[in-house]
């Protein structure tokens, strides 16, 4: 199945809005089929969540956005812009357990 890369950059002051919808955005992608193939937010300087990567499989790019519109994050006005953009995995190099 195809992969997207989701690039969701956060509004600006709204590490407050992320901590309240935090738990829901993860229910979503552990409850709903849309287990990512990976996902974390990315930082700022000082540590502080700006946005979000996440790696997901889908049937096609519009897949991907319903994916991506459905997230609560997204739904809680969050995000200041989201990217999707297609994906291959060529190296994966993560410990196997």
């Amino acid at each position: 199945m195809p992969q997207f890369i989701l690039l969701c950059r956060d509004k600006p002051a709204s590490v407050a809005l992320r901590m309240e919808t935090r738990s829901a955005h993860l229910a979503y992608f552990d409850k709903t089929g849309n287990k990512p193939l990976l996902a974390g937010p990315m930082l700022n300087g000082t540590g502080e969540p700006v946005g979000s990567l996440i790696i997901v499989e889908a049937a096609d790019e519009a897949a991907a956005r319903a994916i991506a519109e459905n997230d609560p994050y997204a739904r809680a006005g969050l995000f200041a812009d989201v990217e999707i953009k297609p994906f291959k995995t060529v190296i994966e190099n993560f410990p196997k357990d």
